[in-house]
C-alpha cells in the first residue's frame, strides 16, 4: 500500500511538473484552498442536513440581482480597497494604487499555501465564489439576515456607478 502512494505521488508531482513548464506555479496551495472551499461546502451541507434545512425552491429575480451586485461588492472591498490591505499584507505587497481608491498588489511568493491565499484575495474574481456561497448558504440558514446584507452591499455597488458617473460628468462639463 505504502508504494502505491508513493507511486501516486510521484506521478501527481510529475504531472504537476508538466503542467508548470518551469514556472512557479503553487499547485499543492490551490489543492489546500480548494479542499478547505469543499470542506466549508461539505459542512453547511452535513448542518443543513442535521438541522432540517432546505435549499429554497429557487431564487427569484430580486435574490439573484442582490447577490450578484452583493458579490461583486463585497469581493471588490475585500480584494482591492486600500481600507482593506492590512487584512491582505501578509500574503501581499503594495505595488500601487489602482482605481478609485483601489490599490494594487502583488502575490507574495513565500511558500505555495501563502502564495495561493494571495492569489485568491487579491482577485476580485477568485474570491467571487466563495462570497456567492457564502450568502447562498446564508439564504439557507439565515436568509432574513443575508438578504440585509446582500442589499447593503448593493446599495454599495449602486453608490459606486453614481460616484463614477458623477466624476464623469464633472470632467465633461
Amino acid at each position: 500500500m505504502s508504494e502505491t502512494v508513493h507511486e501516486l505521488t510521484a506521478d501527481a508531482r510529475a504531472e504537476a511538473d508538466v503542467y508548470r513548464q518551469g514556472e512557479d506555479r503553487p499547485l499543492t496551495g490551490y489543492v489546500l484552498v480548494m479542499a478547505v472551499f469543499a470542506a466549508l461546502v461539505a459542512g453547511a451541507a452535513g448542518l443543513a442536513a442535521a438541522t432540517g434545512r432546505r435549499l429554497p425552491s429557487g431564487l427569484d429575480g430580486r435574490d439573484l440581482l442582490l447577490m450578484a451586485a452583493g458579490t461583486h461588492k463585497l469581493s471588490r472591498t475585500l480584494t482591492k480597497d486600500a481600507v482593506t490591505s492590512p487584512l491582505r499584507a501578509p500574503f501581499t505587497e503594495y505595488s500601487g494604487t489602482g482605481g478609485p481608491a483601489e490599490v494594487t498588489e502583488e502575490v507574495r511568493t513565500a511558500n505555495g499555501l501563502r502564495h495561493s491565499i494571495g492569489e485568491l484575495i487579491t482577485c476580485p474574481f477568485c474570491l467571487d465564489l466563495w462570497i456567492a456561497t457564502g450568502f447562498a448558504v446564508g439564504l439557507v440558514f439565515a436568509p432574513r439576515h443575508t438578504r440585509f446584507v446582500m442589499g447593503a452591499f448593493t446599495a454599495l455597488t449602486g453608490a459606486d456607478f453614481l460616484h463614477l458617473a458623477y466624476a464623469r460628468a464633472q470632467q465633461s462639463a
